[in-house]
């Protein structure tokens, strides 16, 4: 008998290996840890995971209506402040988008939204945000779509990924 758990690491180790495949497809070069899940970068930090480059937490939000959703990328250790961010894109409100809303446009589960998922959103209807300060490191790291393992790609690899996706793409000082 197969366990619920076992479909669930066979779902994960697929959507890892897809974005892995997409990456490697746009000759793109990374280097992969595999570590425990990690759901908050206050679970990373319990782990010494030796990793070279930025963190980033990304934050998937829509606007008050709910007919705009936001992929924000920005450093691991700045704080979100939604109000602010909102005024900079025009926005009177932005809130946290539902786990059914991330499904939908990112096929992502809580604690594994990154911009790898960026690959699931053909619609191309989802508006990225990056922080600028990001967009400085040589190196940057994000999830492939799963929250137990971290992949890190240069800067310029980076910027040829968002390229290739083709959603709209604001770079904000945050």
């Amino acid at each position: 008998m197969i366990h619920q758990n076992s479909f669930l690491s066979i779902a994960q180790n697929h959507k890892r290996l897809r974005c892995e495949k997409f990456l490697e497809e746009l000759e793109i070069k990374y280097v992969k840890h595999e570590h425990p899940a990690l759901f908050t970068v206050e679970d990373s930090a319990k782990y010494d995971l030796q990793m070279e480059g930025a963190h980033s937490k990304n934050l998937f939000l829509r606007n008050d209506k709910g007919d705009k959703h936001f992929l924000v990328i920005m450093d691991a250790h700045k704080r979100a402040n939604l109000k602010e961010l909102g005024q900079k894109i025009g926005e009177k409100k932005l809130s946290f988008a539902s786990p059914d809303r991330m499904m939908r446009y990112l096929g992502l589960t809580p604690g594994s939204v990154s911009p790898f998922g960026l690959i699931n959103n053909s619609d191309k209807n989802v508006i990225v945000i990056v922080d600028k300060w990001l967009l400085d490191q040589p190196i940057v790291n994000f999830h492939p779509n799963v929250n137990t393992a971290t992949l890190g790609i240069g800067r310029d690899d980076f910027l040829k990924f968002l390229q290739w996706c083709g959603n709209e793409v604001m770079e904000i000082e945050l």
